[in-house]
């Protein structure tokens, strides 16, 4: 598979799953009129993105430099991604409707900072994620993987907002467990793949 698809396919894993993010948007589609919603969606893609660059360009830039950085990150990243995929598969979302249409643009940006940049599980998970992304790639395919999974976020958000706007009765917590199950499994898969990687290396 090429980078950019593997890496789009990563990242709608990564971004599909229901959490604070996910239940920011879907709100938000259910109360809020779709031009506002998908302003909203923006917003959070925004956040998303920097986030995801972020984790890039530094960590994983340093273990392009330290090949000991590099080695803990894919096993340690490996195992933290692999329970993360676990966790997915264990975990019963609920969605609630209401409470975002009266909020203000500059409210809803602040909200969508706080759910991407101030979730310390989305910083680790970011950084496990992403530092991977350079840690068990050449310079080329990790770009192109970043960008695939960054394209994962325009396609996520904006899809997310559009569908549920258009069929809101349809949606239950039973649809949104069916998309954390698949969306575990996948992530289960990479962060095998992280550990095969660490032990090529050492080995």
């Amino acid at each position: 598979m090429p980078p950019f698809l593997q890496g789009l396919t990563i990242g709608l894993a990564y971004v599909a799953p229901i959490g604070m993010q996910n239940l920011f948007v879907i709100n938000a589609a259910l109360t809020q009129p779709r031009r506002r919603a998908l302003l909203t969606a923006l917003i959070v893609v925004f956040f998303d993105v920097t986030l995801a660059l972020a984790c890039f360009f530094s960590v994983g830039a340093l273990m392009e430099h330290f090949a000991w950085l590099q080695r803990i990150v894919l096993l340690a990243g490996g195992a933290v991604v692999m329970w993360i995929g676990v966790g997915l598969l264990r975990e019963k979302p609920v969605l609630h409707a209401g409470g975002e249409a009266a909020l203000t643009l500059p409210k809803v940006a602040a909200r969508a900072c706080v759910v991407t940049w101030c979730n310390p599980q989305a910083l680790i998970d970011g950084t496990m994620l992403f530092g991977g992304f350079r840690a068990g790639n050449s310079g080329g395919v990790s770009a192109q993987l970043i960008l695939g999974s960054s394209s994962a976020s325009f396609l996520w958000f904006f899809g997310v907002t559009i569908l549920i706007s258009c069929f809101s009765a349809q949606f239950s917590d039973k649809v949104l467990r069916g998309i954390n199950v698949v969306c575990g499994l996948v992530i289960l898969v990479y962060g095998a793949r992280l550990i095969l990687r660490f032990f090529q290396m050492v080995l």
